[in-house]
């Protein structure tokens, strides 16, 4: 049978309109029942304050709680790679950090790409770390710091959250800047090597700023430089690494969110909007900041930019750890 044009045409645009449809329901029924964000370090740590803090602010914005779930491990790599095979529907996240989704490929045999396994959601923070010493060391800043432990080689101890994680990477880094020795003690986060800090167990932690700040304001440990380009302002009374003798030494380490592969773009866009209008809440900024969090400026929590951060990161720092003979124990 042949159909008149005008009638081909109306049932055509129909069917155009049925196969639409499935995806507008999709993004209005998204998300219909809780969501699961992984956090892959025990809580309590900066990953876990931050990510508590924006679900807080996202429940209202997806009228859903979006439930944080701690599972710590192998670098995080456990929990990241639970995320890797989970379904994408949007209702499995993960917050990861630089050493989760680029140190990690690097030094562990994974069951999962850290680049292509994920769908990238929204950049959040990029912090920069405290060189952080025990209360009883003789010395009373950074030149003091590494004079004292050039003079006491292979004794003193650094305490990180574990093998290949920031405070690892850049302990050696560290090693390397000033010719310094010293032994790793590795622990399963970094608010347990904080807390070894404090007892004076451990002489020093390349620290994130979350455990580190509250320690160094009450006089718990010192707080000999920040690696940052420029004075912190939650601790002004702390040098830059450049402005305490270590030009150059800086550090920092980024969080992201992201779904697992084929995550559908509506569900990808609909969370990166809830994110991106939480951390345009002032308050919750405000609040981020005096915890030593540094929430990145508001064009760059896009997916696009994450996706671009997180190739170019790799590309950059695979052949100095590799280099650096890092490997997972």
């Amino acid at each position: 049978m042949t159909l008149p044009r005008r009638r081909f045409l109306h049932l055509a645009a129909g069917t155009i309109g049925l196969s639409a449809l499935p995806r507008f329901a999709r993004a209005q029924a998204y998300p219909s029942r809780p969501i699961t964000l992984i956090v892959p370090f025990t809580a309590g740590g900066p990953v876990d304050t931050l990510a508590r803090i924006l679900t807080e602010r996202m429940r209202p914005l997806l009228g859903q709680p979006v439930i944080i779930e701690n599972v710590g491990g192998a670098g995080g790599s456990i929990g990241v790679g639970r995320v890797a095979r989970a379904a994408p529907d949007g209702y499995t996240l993960i917050n990861g950090i630089w050493s989760t989704h680029v140190v990690n490929g690097a030094i562990y045999s994974l069951q999962y790409d850290v680049l292509n396994d994920f769908e990238p959601v929204a950049l959040l923070t990029s912090n920069s770390q405290m060189i952080a010493g025990r209360k009883g060391l003789p010395a009373n800043d950074l030149k003091e710091f590494i004079a004292w432990l050039k003079a006491n080689p292979d004794k003193a101890t650094a305490g990180t959250a574990g093998v290949g994680s920031p405070q690892h990477v850049f302990g050696v880094m560290f090693q390397k800047a000033t010719g310094t020795r010293f032994q790793f003690s590795h622990y399963r986060g970094g608010v347990l090597a904080t807390q070894d800090l404090m007892a004076g167990q451990i002489d020093l932690v390349i620290a994130d700023l979350v455990t580190a700040l509250p320690q160094i304001r009450g006089g718990a440990v010192k707080g000999f430089a920040f690696t940052g380009t420029s004075r912190l302002p939650a601790a002004p009374g702390v040098p830059t690494a450049d402005e305490a003798g270590l030009p150059g030494f800086h550090t920092s380490v980024w969080n992201a969110i992201w779904a697992p592969k084929g995550t559908p773009k509506d569900i990808v866009a609909r969370l990166n909007a809830a994110i991106v209008e939480a951390f345009a809440d002032p308050a919750m900024r405000a609040r981020l900041t005096d915890l030593g969090q540094q929430p990145v400026p508001p064009d760059q929590h896009s997916p696009e930019v994450l996706r671009a951060l997180h190739k170019a990161e790799i590309e950059k720092w695979w052949p100095i750890i590799k280099a650096a003979y890092i490997r997972s124990e």
